[in-house]
């Protein structure tokens, strides 16, 4: 059987989505339902309530996608859905529902790497040769990639302790921004100064690639605690001085790593990919060094399913068919 339109499912954290996506490269519709008001009187993300929504959701968001891609159940080749790492719970509402639906249909299904699937979402969009440097900036994981092809990834660092992603809703709360935080503080850092609070660049040690933003979420609280009751003009500044801290951290380590592997493209994805200070500063310095660098455009930064089918899509079209059994998988490289 030729695969040809395959349907992705993700639910990995708190968006619930589905795709349809035409030979892994035109996204037919990719259907995504964000749960930023379910969860913003909590300051962040709550479990148990992330994966009750996707058990709401899921089914009419699945329908949505088949019907803005004008395409009925019978004209899908395969599924394909996120089975981690992320949330448990919410994993396995996707997975659950996808399996059922591949059984019913009579369809091949696989399940794939939610990270793996943020470095391949560029391809949706460009084609670009192997190797290069990916680096998956997000809510939960804060990783670099050495990526030579598909399913051929190696990690070279990730965060010991608090993702990019994490830091900065963690930095908005406590500037009182509320939650989610990392857009209030990109926008906000716009009325800011970069350089008006000295905040420590977390680089650790220099024979690794590991990240670490759990100190200068630190510094932030320990200034604010300082300072007492901060002005909207200090607020700016705060934002101003927390995001360049982050964003020279990872651009340092990430032309470390281009170094290292003397490679001369990468490719910035996940969540804090769409911030444009990190897009500046990537493109500003790739320039200067002769280096391409590579972004999903914004829609497809988030959690996204045309992502988790497009990568499916190579999976599937290799061969590749995962058993009724499949588990989901909170943690993994």
């Amino acid at each position: 059987m030729s695969i040809h339109v395959v349907l992705g499912i993700e639910t990995s954290c708190d968006e619930t989505s589905c795709a349809l996506v035409l030979n892994g490269r035109e996204v037919l519709s990719n259907i995504v339902a964000s749960q930023d008001a379910v969860h913003a009187p909590y300051g962040g993300i709550v479990p148990e309530l992330a994966s009750r929504c996707h058990v709401e959701r899921i089914h009419s968001i699945v329908e949505e996608a088949l019907k803005k891609a004008n395409l009925s159940l019978r004209e899908i080749d395969g599924i394909a859905v996120t089975s981690g790492p992320g949330l448990m719970g919410s994993l396995i509402v996707g997975l659950s529902y996808a399996k059922a639906l591949a059984y019913a249909l009579k369809l091949p299904f696989c399940g794939v790497n939610h990270l793996e699937a943020h470095l391949q979402a560029i391809f949706l969009e460009k084609p670009l040769p192997y190797p290069f440097i990916g680096l998956l900036v997000s809510g939960g994981h804060t990783s670099l990639y050495d990526v030579r092809g598909v399913g051929d990834f190696t990690i070279l660092g990730t965060t010991r302790d608090d993702a990019a992603g994490e830091a900065f809703d963690k930095v908005a709360k406590i500037l009182g921004l509320g939650y989610p935080g990392g857009r209030k503080i990109d926008e906000l850092s716009k009325l800011g100064n970069p350089s008006a609070i000295s905040f420590p660049r977390p680089f650790l040690e220099e024979e690794n690639f590991d990240f670490s933003f759990s100190g200068l979420k630190t510094a932030v609280l320990n200034q604010v605690n300082r300072l007492g009751r901060l002005t909207d003009q200090e607020i700016y500044d705060f934002c101003a001085s927390f995001q360049e801290a982050v964003v020279e951290t990872l651009l340092y380590r990430a032309f470390k790593a281009l170094e290292k592997k003397q490679y001369q493209r990468i490719v910035v994805a996940g969540g804090v990919a769409a911030n444009s200070r990190l897009r500046n500063a990537f493109e500003t310095k790739g320039n200067a060094r002769g280096i391409e660098i590579f972004f999903p455009s914004l829609s497809l930064c988030t959690d996204n399913a045309a992502m988790v089918a497009a990568l499916g899509y190579q999976y599937l079209s290799l061969g590749r068919r995962d058993a009724w059994d499949l588990g989901a998988f909170a943690s993994g490289r």
